[in-house]
């Protein structure tokens, strides 16, 4: 099929579009590079020996997006274009609710417009909120901690009455936890612009000398350490879980969560990272971050049962891929 990546050329989506090329799908990435690099493009390339089409647009321009429509036959979306970093969601709600929510809506829009009913949305376990563990798809969502989570539930909201409003449209929303971890040619992983807001990257970042010491964001949450726990889940088992969703695509709407199943807390990631790659990472406890939860990690069985995807990579796969890729990039 030919599969429009938006954000493709992110963190999440550009090893998706290297599990697609190489489920042997044809990829056009859509993305405006405000939280990644063009150079990602030829990264993909190289590890996939297949060519991509890429479009420097933003997918809230919708005259943009329709002229991408109109150059391909596009057969199914996959939506990862979005802002994403909670802490800065509760300082720029507005930046997040309009970036966030039009994005969906300009694609919904165009998929109605050119007969596309395929659609694979990037969502979040942020929607859950401050939920009883593990996190099952059937929850009444609590996503008003931050307003990140609220533009991942509202998105979804849009979605779903897109799904019963034409009965052909087929909706996968993928709830994914902690994405971490680097492919393992060491060519493409967690990157962003500036300082890193999660964990890996900024833990990686301390690790070459980059960044002083880890901040840690509060010790006193009731879990194993009192340092938040979370579900980390190797990028490469995630990407290969869009393929999946795509492939297992029915009508209507279903909704998955992506994760291992398992929560680590913030100290057990540093001791681990530690345990992979021999490097002792200097760290600092300060206050808790706005719009934090104390715990989150999924219940995957439905992920397990109907889409045939399990997370295979373990924590020490996951450090060891993401401090490879940190020590061959180059800014």
């Amino acid at each position: 099929m030919n599969i429009l990546v938006t954000g493709g050329t992110g963190y999440i989506g550009s090893h998706t579009c290297v599990a697609l090329l190489e489920a042997g799908h044809f990829v056009i990435i859509a993305d405006n590079l405000c939280n990644s690099k063009r150079d990602n493009i030829e990264k993909i390339i190289e590890i996939t020996d297949t060519e991509v089409i890429f479009y420097e647009i933003d997918v809230t321009d919708k005259e943009a997006v329709d002229i991408l429509f109109k150059d391909y036959k596009i057969d199914a979306v996959i939506h990862f274009a979005g802002l994403k970093a909670v802490g800065e969601s509760v300082e720029m709600p507005l930046a997040y609710y309009y970036n966030n929510i039009v994005s969906t809506m300009v694609l919904a829009k165009a998929c109605e417009k050119y007969n596309v009913n395929k659609f694979v949305f990037s969502s979040s376990a942020t929607v859950y909120g401050d939920n009883t563990v593990p996190f099952v798809e059937t929850m009444d969502l609590l996503p008003t901690t931050n307003p990140y989570g609220e533009t991942k539930a509202m998105s979804e909201r849009i979605l779903t009455d897109i799904a019963k409003s034409n009965p052909a449209f087929s909706t996968s929303l993928l709830r994914y936890f902690n994405p971490v971890g680097a492919h393992e040619s060491g060519l493409i992983g967690e990157a962003p612009n500036g300082i890193p807001n999660n964990l890996m990257p900024f833990l990686a970042q301390v690790a070459k000398g980059k960044l002083d010491k880890l901040k840690v964001f509060g010790n006193n949450y009731p879990t194993v350490d009192g340092t938040g726990v979370r579900d980390y889940i190797h990028v490469m088992d995630l990407a290969e879980g869009h393929v999946a969703a795509l492939d297992n695509l029915t009508e209507g709407v279903e909704i998955y969560n992506l994760g291992t199943g398992r929560g680590t807390s913030v100290l057990e990631l540093v001791k681990a990272f530690k345990e992979a790659n021999n490097i002792e990472i200097p760290f600092e406890i300060v206050d808790r971050r706005l719009g934090d939860i104390a715990s989150c990690y999924a219940d995957t069985t439905k992920a397990k049962k109907i889409l045939g995807w399990d997370a295979k990579r373990d924590i020490i796969a996951m450090c060891r891929d993401a401090w490879r890729f940190e020590k061959n990039y180059k800014e």
